[in-house]
């Protein structure tokens, strides 16, 4: 082939594998783009060759690229490219409440940094950015980290947190991190004290108790405003040691639930924090650093569970005192996936106790967990949009989650055969080579197959262990894609027909297999955290990993490079 020649057929591959790559997550497949080039110009396939080889140079570069880089040279280029995508389901959220009153709508995210969010909390995630998106508003992303001893912030969480937002497809305007802020929550506590909303109460924890539950105040709650300054001072400047004093936000101390009488909002902690060291002593407690910020930053909406609304209530006698005016909150009951633990401490415990190998473990529900199993951020999307901002309760199953996945995956992901702890099938009476093709997918003829081979010489395959255990002597059943065999012999058959015809009239079961030695060793964990041991088509290593793959009759995978072989982790059947 001419340089000119060579020179325009990559132009042409170039044209197509950005394409491709665009509508498939980013990573072109070389042979649907040398068949787009055959398709436009049929007389290249006089130097077929040479084609596969362009578009394998060509399919590289274009898959070593971003996802931006992609989409500006394909703009560069005039290419419209469309990504494709499963229908997006209607959009069932109710609108936000007294729009009217607000310029912008702003919404937030406030996890705490002492672990990975899970589908629990990862719902206020994303239904908060769903409503910014709705309403064109901002998004905050807030980490709540001030509570050194109680809910110890960890050092890594903060950049899991945002990398599993990241891939949640969440977007956010504006990143606050609380433990930076201690001088605004000094000033607000000080402001606080001055107009009489607060003070500071040196009473043992449980004489302070008993007066709460009778009613009545303790003695520090009258003391006038240049007394609690001069303890607020102390707590600062460590004259007052930690139990000896915490601030408290007055409220009705005759409330009918004891928990918001004259709650605590300030105290001292001398636990080292993992971004602030020991530069701080008194430490914002929930309700006073979240309502603070909320009203700081323009919080125009709150989505949280109904176990907040209590909290709510509380903040509201500080916004009072303010004279500050309250965001409109919406609080919707809690999510629950059947058999499976949402609890953080109690997932962190069965850490530290060896149940579970970390907080990606397959069993649990943490967005580490089915990211690794190789679910979609848009099925954990469509689950959260299903589910809404009910007040009741929402239960829901994996099975639900599976179908969500599965319909959004079928269409996009290739098939290969994996051979579940494998036995070697003898076959007999092959005169010539008998060769099975296997599409990659039965709806994407673009993509190819997998073409296996059997004959005199080469006449083993594998064979699932469950399979041969049914196979009884004299009984018939076909190799998928291939001919019928009737079993001769304990692992033994000879070749019988290849009419699938003749097979449908006797019922033969049809057993998935690959010819011995051509398999690459795949340990597959599943969602028990059990592992099925097993080879795979040796194709499987030549794609772009990690990637979600459908092996046909077992499953879908998502399978990683480890060393040099590969491990998978199951997402659902």
């Amino acid at each position: 082939m001419a340089d000119r020649d060579l020179e325009r057929i990559r132009g042409i591959l170039k044209k197509y594998a950005l394409l491709n790559a665009l509508k498939y997550g980013g990573k072109a497949n070389p042979k649907a783009v040398a068949g787009k080039v055959f398709s436009e110009d049929p007389t290249a396939k006089e130097h077929a060759a040479e084609v596969f080889r362009l578009a394998d140079e060509v399919v590289s570069e274009i898959n070593s690229m971003s996802a931006d880089a992609q989409k500006s040279m394909a703009n560069s280029l005039g290419l419209s490219v469309t990504k494709e995508k499963v229908k997006q389901p209607e959009r069932l959220l109710p609108p936000l409440p007294n729009l009217g009153k607000y310029k912008r709508i702003h919404v937030r995210f406030a996890p705490n940094p002492d672990s990975v969010i899970h589908l629990g909390n990862t719902r206020a995630a994303l239904l908060s950015d769903e409503y910014a998106k709705t309403y064109h508003g901002l998004f905050t992303l807030r980490f709540e980290d001030t509570s050194p001893s109680v809910k110890p912030p960890v050092h890594e969480a903060y950049e899991v947190i945002k990398e599993d937002l990241k891939w949640l497809e969440i977007h956010w305007d504006e990143e606050i991190v609380q433990s930076d802020r201690l001088p605004i929550y000094y000033e607000y506590a000080q402001k606080l004290l001055s107009i009489g909303g607060a003070y500071i109460c040196t009473c043992a924890p449980e004489s302070f108790k008993r007066r709460t539950l009778d009613r009545r105040p303790c003695p520090c709650r009258d003391l006038p405003a240049e007394e609690q300054l001069h303890r607020w001072e102390g707590m600062l400047s460590g004259k007052i040691r930690k139990g000896g004093a915490v601030m408290r936000v007055k409220t009705d101390l005759n409330h009918p639930n004891p928990a918001l009488r004259d709650w605590p909002a300030m105290r001292i902690d001398t636990k080292p924090h993992p971004l602030q060291g020991k530069k701080f002593r008194v430490w914002p407690l929930y309700n006073f650093a979240s309502g603070i910020d909320d009203h700081l930053t323009g919080i125009t909406h709150i989505l949280r569970g109904k176990e907040h609304e209590v909290n709510m209530l509380r903040q509201l006698y500080m916004y009072r005192h303010f004279g500050w005016d309250y965001p409109d909150a919406i609080h919707y009951g809690r999510l629950k996936i059947e058999g499976t633990v949402l609890s953080k401490s109690k997932i962190r415990q069965g850490i530290e106790e060896g149940l579970y190998k970390d907080w990606s473990d397959p069993r649990l529900g943490t967005i580490a967990a089915l990211r690794r199993r190789g679910f979609l951020p848009e099925t954990i999307r469509r689950l959260m949009l299903e589910v809404g901002v009910k007040p009741s309760e929402a239960m829901i199953s994996w099975d639900n989650l599976d179908s969500i996945n599965r319909k959004i995956l079928d269409p996009m992901v290739k098939r290969f055969v994996f051979i579940e702890d494998p036995v070697p099938f003898e076959l007999t009476g092959l005169d010539r080579e008998f060769c099975a093709r296997i599409p990659l997918h039965p709806d994407h003829h673009e993509w190819g197959s997998r073409d296996y081979a059997v004959g005199q010489k080469k006449n083993s395959v594998l064979l699932q262990s469950k399979d041969v255990a049914t196979l009884k002597k004299g009984s018939v059943f076909r190799l998928m894609n291939l001919f019928n065999v009737k079993v001769v012999g304990s692992n033994k058959g000879c070749l019988l027909s290849e009419d699938v015809a003749e097979a449908k009239m006797l019922r033969a079961s049809i057993v998935q297999w690959i010819p011995s030695g051509i398999g690459v060793p795949l340990s597959v964990t599943m969602p028990d955290a059990k592992v099925v041991e097993g080879v795979a088509d040796p194709a499987v290593m030549e794609e772009p990993l990690p990637s979600t793959f459908q092996f046909y009759r077992f499953g879908f995978v998502r399978v990683y490079r480890e060393g040099d072989g590969i491990i998978g982790y199951y997402t659902h059947n």
